[in-house]
């Protein structure tokens, strides 16, 4: 049983507003730069999270495997971590960088 799991069955979920931040491709494919969501649940699987996005943005999963989320300014890989938001928090998502 993962520790989400556990924590929703032992009452301890939260649910939050975050202000979730665009960048580059993940905004042209959102078609926004900033949005407000409400009632994210928290603790989340940054997974999970990211089908939220996905839910909200289905047009964002040309980036899957190349995505990084960013949860108050710290990298945080698509997976199995759990990242605790806070009302207000931020969270970015950070498309593929190219540059030199």
């Amino acid at each position: 049983m993962s520790a989400q799991v556990s924590e929703l069955r032992s009452g301890s979920v939260r649910f939050g507003s975050v202000c979730v931040l665009y960048f580059a491709q993940s905004a042209e494919l959102a078609g926004l730069k900033e949005e407000h969501l409400v009632a994210v649940p928290t603790p989340i699987s940054s997974q999970d999270l990211w089908g939220l996005l996905l839910q909200r943005h289905p047009r964002l999963s040309a980036l899957r495997d190349h995505v990084v989320l960013a949860v108050r300014q710290q990298y945080v890989a698509v997976g199995d971590q759990l990242v605790t938001l806070g009302d207000g928090d931020e969270v970015a998502v950070v498309p593929p960088l190219s540059g030199g």
